[in-house]
């Protein structure tokens, strides 16, 4: 009778050998059927057979729970949990540090606190199993296994004295690597006694090192996609904020991962004027952050040329994207500061209004309903003007703001003025801390940080 074909889980191949400690060997000594038929042909290969299945559905476990990881340093970590798991460690650390040199470079420990990496870092790069795998050192090209480091002949002394330290006594490294992209990296795990992975071990960490290095791999490439256009948008927006006299500057800005088309711009203008804009294109990744870039330049230049005039700086803007990008929309909100008189006059096309926050007052600017740029034949929407008071902060924001918070905009605006409001008077005077209080109670529990679809601008302006 042929055994049955195990089927193959998550891609894993089923040819995992039997552990030794499963087969039982058989007796010949003892001679009764009871004995004989416990240990013969039948029981030994439904064994194994109970060996593979296991060791495939952790495999697939811990495949999947890899799978669900959407960041790198979660992968890192997953990875460490699960190696630790199969080789029988409690610790470990990866190093990742792509060979190409492009980065991102990390280290990341398990059961080790920053300090302890730190004292690894001082052992010589190459007496460590991972140094040896990331320099391509002889024998790094492969597992390396360091069952008891104290009876090791030349074990460099700094490497005995942080291992004392640290209380671990051997350890197993494998490089991590794949056929596209090359060495990622080493994952390292320790022993508190000598002790080494068996072979059924060494097996299942090697099956499990090759799914979790692809997807490696792949979050890799994403994390260096959205440096890069974090870098991109962070070049095409202003590097410092002007000096102004009468007027203190702040901005804050929080990107998703695909980068976005949120932008803010603060400019000197004849006659010690200060020109304030946000704005928001629809979309986002390369193509967003290219269309902000130039819509933040034409918008510089329509400013100088005719800034006074709110209106008419967006009627232009309006009509440049119309002729030069028809499929695309934008929210632009432009003001016109005289410092001096602590006088804006600002004109919005479909954005959200801008919040004055003072000691006698916290309520939003009357601006007229208007439509984005981009959406009507000829866009058209009369100005307003406000006088803020010595000491106000007029705080410009994108819609990014209200739509992470998940709520409805009635709410969404309510939560954004219960905040304003809130602001504590010791740090009133300061607009970076004004913007900083705002963004935290709007955005708690850290959705201000976290990844998400919607960008976040907010340009704070505080009149003295």
């Amino acid at each position: 009778m042929n055994a049955p074909h195990l089927p193959k889980v998550a891609g894993i191949d089923s040819t995992v050998p039997s552990p030794a400690h499963t087969v039982a060997p058989t007796s010949a000594a003892t001679g009764t059927p009871s004995a004989t038929s416990a240990t013969g042909p039948g029981a030994v290969l439904q064994d194994r057979l109970a060996s593979w299945v296991s060791d495939l559905t952790t495999l697939h476990e811990l495949t999947e729970r890899l799978a669900r990881t959407d960041s790198l340093a979660d992968a890192l970590q997953e990875l460490l949990r699960a190696g630790a798991a199969l080789v029988g460690a409690r610790r470990g650390l990866v190093v990742l540090e792509p060979r190409d040199g492009l980065g991102p470079d990390t280290t990341i420990g398990l059961g080790l606190a920053r300090a302890d990496l730190g004292h690894i870092e001082t052992v010589p790069r190459s007496s460590m199993s991972y140094g040896k795998i990331l320099d391509g050192l002889p024998g790094g090209e492969r597992e390396i296994t360091q069952p008891d480091l104290f009876s090791e002949d030349g074990l460099d002394p700094r490497h005995r004295e942080v291992a004392a330290r640290l209380g671990y006594a051997a350890s197993y490294a494998l490089p991590l690597s794949t056929q596209a992209a090359g060495r990622l990296g080493a994952a390292v795990w320790l022993y508190d006694e000598p002790a080494e992975p068996v072979e059924r071990q060494r097996h299942l960490i090697g099956l499990y090192a090759r799914y979790a290095t692809e997807h490696l791999a792949r979050l890799v490439e994403m994390e260096r996609t959205r440096a890069c256009m974090t870098t991109i948008s962070e070049e095409l927006l202003p590097s410092r904020l002007p000096r102004v006299t009468g007027v203190q500057l702040a901005a804050r800005r929080r990107t998703g991962p695909r980068g976005g088309g949120d932008w803010y711009d603060a400019l000197p203008l004849p006659d010690a004027a200060l020109g304030l804009a946000v704005g928001s294109v629809t979309g986002s990744g390369p193509s967003a952050i290219a269309a902000m870039g130039r819509l933040r330049a034409s918008l510089r230049a329509y400013a100088v040329m005719e800034g006074e005039d709110p209106v008419a700086v967006l009627s232009d803007l309006e009509l440049l994207l119309r002729l030069t990008e028809p499929a695309r929309s934008a929210t632009a909100l432009f003001a016109y500061c005289e410092p001096a008189l602590r006088k804006i006059t600002l004109a919005g096309a479909g954005h959200s209004p801008p919040l004055v926050i003072g000691e006698r007052r916290t309520e939003f600017v009357e601006t007229s309903l208007s439509a984005p740029l981009g959406m009507l034949a000829c866009w058209e929407a009369p100005s307003v003007e406000v006088t803020a008071a010595p000491g106000e902060t007029v705080l410009l924001y994108t819609d990014g703001l209200l739509h992470r918070t998940g709520d409805p905009m009635d709410r969404a605006f309510a939560r954004l003025h219960a905040a304003a409001a809130s602001v504590p008077r010791a740090v009133r005077t300061d607009p970076g801390a004004v913007a900083d209080h705002v963004l935290r109670s709007v955005l708690p529990d850290g959705l201000d940080a976290a990844d998400s679809e919607e960008d976040v601008v907010l340009l704070a302006a505080r009149f003295e």
